[in-house]
């Protein structure tokens, strides 16, 4: 009987909904208590005990792996995102890496529009003001009048760039890898060098993997490339920013705004300057947001945990 380890914490709350289809495999299920994500100590305290893992960004690294094998088969990913798995040593100890690509494409690619259309149009601002007896005419812009570089033309990347050609936006992308003419020419907008991005856009969204290209690729150097009008929104990874280096730059207006969903340490410490910006929007890794996407997910996370355990599902 196969035992499988839960971490993923969108996973827990529903996980009932699934042990009947689990238990029809012989799956036995071992919750573990978890708030954001497993560390390696939480991890390697739990090795040698299960053959599958049902996980979110726990931090599988190949000293967790090798404690792990040779029981462990399978790390079902709950989500897109495989950045905490060393992949390397998983492949080398044959233990497969499951996940769901394209996961979250539309919440995420509304998330960066919703942080967009605030900044621009200044509702958060002026609703506190006016809550706190303030009446102020905060001067706003239209999208239209707006540059949008997005570096990483991924799915999400895509997904924010037919967006923004909807709302007449300037756009620029940035990867590293080639994107398709065909997409390029039909959401009008220009490939360009990231040095070239930051200098002409008013909002850089971040949609790029982590790997070890994008780890801190927004650092002092590439910020103060960015307009001191410019807004920086970040829905990837937080170790794509180096925070420190953000802090600093909002801090001396070297840009004006930050919109982060995701941070280099999860939960953002409460002592974290940036909880005191007010030129700052905050949010807990949130922008995956979306029953539809999640009920998608959870449902491809066990096909791909029994797939890897040497079943064949056909119930899901």
């Amino acid at each position: 009987m196969p035992t499988v380890l839960v971490s993923a914490p969108y996973m827990i709350p529903v996980i009932d909904q699934f042990r009947p289809l689990l238990e029809r495999y012989g799956i036995e299920l071992m919750i573990a208590p978890v708030s954001e994500r497993l560390n390696e100590e939480e991890l390697l305290a739990l090795a040698g005990k299960f053959e599958g893992a049902l996980c979110g960004d726990d931090q599988y690294t190949a000293r967790v792996l090798e404690a792990c094998a040779p029981r462990l088969k399978v790390i079902s990913k709950w989500g897109t995102g495989i950045d905490s798995i060393d992949q390397q040593a998983a492949a080398r100890l044959g233990i497969m890496i499951g996940r769901t690509p394209n996961a979250f494409t539309l919440p995420v690619a509304d998330t960066v529009f919703g942080y967009m259309l605030a900044f621009v149009r200044r509702q958060p601002w002026m609703d506190r003001a006016m809550k706190q007896g303030i009446w102020d005419k905060i001067p706003g812009r239209s999208l239209s009048e707006c540059t949008l570089g997005v570096i990483g033309v991924g799915n999400i990347g895509k997904a924010v760039i037919r967006r923004a050609r909807a709302f007449g936006m300037h756009i620029f992308g940035n990867d590293i890898v080639e994107i398709a003419p065909d997409f390029i020419r039909e959401n009008e907008f220009q490939m360009t060098s990231l040095e070239d991005l930051l200098h002409r856009a008013d909002f850089v969204s971040l949609n790029c993997d982590l790997n070890p290209t994008s780890y801190h690729l927004m650092n002092q150097r590439t910020l103060a490339w960015m307009k001191p009008t410019a807004v920086l929104i970040n829905t990837a990874r937080g170790p794509v920013v180096d925070e420190p280096a953000l802090v600093q730059a909002l801090q001396n207006g070297v840009i004006a705004g930050a919109a982060l969903d995701v941070f280099e340490k999860e939960p953002l410490p409460l002592d974290s300057p940036l909880r005191q910006m007010d030129n700052v929007m905050l949010a807990p890794h949130n922008a995956n947001s979306s029953p539809a996407a999640w009920e998608r997910v959870h449902r491809n996370t066990i096909r791909n945990l029994l797939i890897g355990l040497g079943f064949t599902p056909t119930d899901l």
